[in-house]
């Protein structure tokens, strides 16, 4: 029988034993399953800057888990070994979310304050994130979603109370660029303000040359953020060869230097990365 997932834009519908776009979901037996439900590519921890997340515990680190699978595709992916790679080709190891979140506790010491869920893009295999959350919240520490925003709103409102920040890719501000790399524009803006809303929130931008680096743009996506909250802070990242764009150039830094300060005419907090 076949199904349709439900977790993002895609609405994927998957005959039984098809993978969704994502590689992360299937169709087992009529039922769409999450295949990628504890599987752990990688686990670090990290300084929270990383995230990038500047106001949210500054100082402080957290230990970042990252899984397989993503539902977009960025042709700049610096995660690709692990967000693009097919489930049979992906290098991991179950943890259960309560050995998880055990790992995240005994981290105490070495100034963790959580667990963020990051690497590929983690709402794909949204129950896990959910279920090691719950324990994480219990043993009194944080929780951060580091994603691209386009899973469904039913799907942010059933982790939401369990969220405590967000790092959130705001990838460029059309809907022609967003088509580009197989998402919707109008889906991340919805589940950005539907987060803001409700938790601490961070957005990046990836400055790419030729792609979303003009002025205009970034005039346009500034005063859209200040409409939803003036005091969202926004990382305007620097562009480095990647996956299947190892032929353009990195970003010119006195661009993404430029463009940070066009986004400071209207918000807060503007940060500049990888420059």
């Amino acid at each position: 029988m076949e199904k349709i997932c439900q977790v993002c834009m895609h609405h994927c519908k998957l005959s039984p034993g098809q993978w969704g776009l994502c590689r992360a979901r299937k169709n087992e037996g009529g039922e769409i399953v999450c295949e990628s439900y504890g599987q752990v590519s990688s686990l670090a921890l990290d300084p929270i800057e990383k995230k990038p997340l500047n106001r949210f515990y500054p100082g402080s680190n957290i230990l970042s888990v990252g899984s397989f699978g993503c539902n977009l595709r960025c042709p700049f992916c610096q995660n690709h070994e692990i967000s693009m790679v097919r489930p049979d080709m992906s290098e991991d190891c179950y943890l259960s979310p309560d050995t998880l979140a055990e790992i995240a506790a005994n981290c105490r010491e070495k100034g963790n304050i959580g667990m963020a869920f990051t690497y590929n893009e983690p709402l794909v295999g949204w129950e896990y994130v959910l279920d090691t959350a719950k324990l994480v919240k219990d043993a009194g520490m944080k929780n951060v979603l580091v994603t691209n925003g386009t899973a469904s709103p039913e799907i942010l409102e059933k982790l939401l109370p369990y969220i405590d920040a967000m790092n959130i890719d705001l990838k460029g501000f059309s809907e022609e660029y967003y088509r580009k790399l197989g998402g919707s524009f109008t889906a991340v803006k919805e589940f950005i303000v539907q987060a803001a809303a409700n938790c601490h929130v961070e957005l990046t931008t990836l400055i790419v040359p030729g792609e979303n680096d003009s002025v205009r743009e970034m005039e346009e996506e500034a005063a859209w953020i200040a409409s939803v909250d003036r005091e969202i802070p926004l990382h305007v990242s620097r562009f480095f060869p990647r996956y299947q764009m190892r032929e353009i150039e990195a970003t010119a830094v006195k661009k993404v230097y430029t463009l940070a300060e066009t986004a400071g005419k209207y918000l807060k907090y503007v940060y500049t990365g990888n420059c």
